[in-house]
């Protein structure tokens, strides 16, 4: 018998999780004082660079302000980019 209870504990769970790393996202792009519309800037310039060189889903691209530890108690920002690729573009001999 399926457990009902226990899918939407599971359910609650998974959202719980992701609304803390919302949260998170937002606090670091807070701290780091950068707008959702700059994002969405880096994101354009990021892909009119690539789109001619790689073919990639534009809907399944994800780039954040994340922190990254420097040394033991030493944080700064980084630009993530998670950019799937579908396939490399063949460039000519000409071009570059």
């Amino acid at each position: 018998m399926f457990d009902f209870f226990r899918f939407f504990g599971k359910e609650e769970s998974s959202s719980k999780n992701i609304a803390k790393e919302r949260l998170k996202l937002v606090l670091i792009h807070d701290r780091a004082n950068v707008s959702p519309k700059f994002l969405d800037i880096i994101k354009g310039d990021i892909i009119k660079v690539i789109s001619d060189y790689l073919e990639f889903d534009v809907d399944e691209i994800d780039i954040r302000i994340t922190k990254v530890q420097n040394g033991e108690s030493d944080y700064s920002s980084a630009l993530v980019a998670n950019i799937p690729i579908k396939k490399m573009k063949k460039i000519g001999k000409n071009s570059g």
